[in-house]
């Protein structure tokens, strides 16, 4: 007989490793060449870099108020049922389904199959020779296989999917570290990279290039909300919960900020960009060829551990919506064995191998980037509801004005990054809209049974 109840068994280190583990991940190795493209400018990306983690600190802070007040699974989901309206909780759970999750678990995979190519490029082409398959198609499948492997592992139990969470956060956070030790003491840097710029868009353009790579930086920068999707298996969840947001997003902002810093340190920004493998490139431009492939492998293993902490949370969500009968029944079901809620880590595991064969890189971070964008800021507004409703939950310092410099930011970047890429933000804004239907169809549902 299955369990329908989750329990509390995660305390402040794991709890801040979910934290860190699914903010490092594509975002950080992966962008900086990308905005590099359309800023030309590394001090302006430096300033964009740090600018992107107190936003994120923000929302960090907001969420671990919200998660000390109710510290239940399913994270935005359970805060925009509770604070305004069922619809508004189903819609972020259903972006979770078709963008959030999957999709970052999806851009995790093909991070590691540009990592893994650039450090191995016979795998592509004995691909090609043996089975007349393009590079493209090459990296599709190692991002499937990606997917499929770590879907496995999670199904199979919270605790020892914790433990290999655990020690791949350990090993991405040392990779990181060793990076930056090894790349700032080489001395074969060229620190005139940073006086560099070429700033050819100006006026309205600039701003809307400005907007784009924020929504970029901040997907890099998902994840700061990671452990409230865990609240209801988290111990003393009022101190832990928010104690663990600020750390981890302190400590990736931190690494975030360095790392750019080594990335423009080691390569000339005309030769960055566009580059998807940065990291690959500044660690052969510092040390060699042979240190590119070993560094490009590391990197490839590294992004392990944000496509495993996404596994691990995105399934809570779909578990809290079909409680609720917002949701197919099937999706509420822990297993009686492993318990887990197994039937949405299949699931989720098929919508990321979905989304990791369609569409490029690029378009899926931007298609990504602007739906996720939509909800925390509902979700941070309802600081102002909490706080009336409730006069006995925690008080976070920062209020309102860390509330409203997310909320503020967050419209500003959704604007300026639909007017830059219409197409891809339109089609996030319709995967939105479809929620609408599905929701009272759900309920309508839940009625009649």
């Amino acid at each position: 007989m299955s369990s329908s109840n989750l329990q509390r068994k995660l305390g402040l280190f794991p709890a801040t490793n979910i934290v860190v583990a699914n903010m490092i991940g594509a975002g950080i190795f992966t962008t900086s060449g990308l905005l590099m493209s359309g800023l030309n400018d590394p001090v302006l990306m430096l300033i964009l870099w740090v600018t992107g983690g107190v936003i994120a600190l923000c929302g960090a802070l907001s969420y671990g108020e919200l998660g000390a007040a109710m510290p239940a699974s399913g994270g935005e989901y359970r805060f925009l049922s509770d604070l305004y309206h069922p619809l508004f909780g189903f819609l972020s759970g259903w972006v979770s389904f078709t963008v959030g999750f999957s999709a970052h678990i999806a851009a995790s995979a093909m991070g590691f199959s540009e990592y893994f190519c650039r450090a191995l490029p016979s795998v592509p082409e004995w691909f090609s020779t043996a089975l007349n398959l393009s590079q493209v198609s090459t990296g599709k499948i190692l991002s499937v296989s990606v997917i499929l492997l770590f879907t496995f592992i999670h199904y199979f139990g919270l605790k020892s999917g914790t433990y290999v969470q655990n020690f791949l956060t350990i090993l991405k956070v040392s990779l990181i570290l060793v990076l930056l030790i090894a790349g700032f003491s080489s001395g074969k840097g060229y620190t005139a990279n940073f006086t560099v710029a070429a700033n050819t868009v100006t006026g309205f353009d600039f701003w809307k290039t400005i907007g784009l790579s924020l929504m970029w930086i901040m997907f890099a920068y998902s994840g700061w909300n990671a452990s409230t999707y865990l609240g209801a298996e988290i111990r003393n969840p009022s101190k832990t919960l928010p104690l663990s947001l600020i750390l981890g997003t302190g400590i990736v902002t931190l690494l975030y900020l360095c790392l750019n810093i080594l990335y423009v340190y080691g390569i000339e920004p005309d030769k960055m960009k566009g580059v998807i493998s940065v990291g690959g490139l500044a660690m052969g431009n510092l040390f060699g060829k042979t240190a590119e492939i070993f560094s490009s492998l590391l990197i490839s293993f590294a992004l392990f551990s944000s496509l495993s902490a996404s596994i691990i949370l995105g399934p809570r969500v779909y578990y809290s919506m079909a409680k609720d009968g917002l949701f197919f029944k099937s999706l509420s079901r822990i297993h009686p064995r492993f318990g887990v809620p197994s039937n949405s880590i299949v699931l989720q595991g098929i919508i990321a191998i979905i989304l990791a064969l369609s569409g490029t890189f690029e378009q899926v971070l931007t298609y990504m980037g602007f739906a996720l964008g939509i909800f925390p800021i509902l979700t941070v507004a309802g600081i102002f509801l909490l706080r009336r409703k409730s006069q006995d939950s925690i008080r976070i310092s920062g209020y309102p004005f860390t509330q409203l410099i997310y909320i503020a930011s967050g419209i500003i970047i959704l604007v300026l990054s639909f007017l830059e890429r219409p197409f891809e933000s339109s089609i996030a804004l319709l995967t939105v809209a479809a929620g609408i239907p599905a929701f009272y169809l759900f309920r309508l549902t839940k009625k009649s049974g």
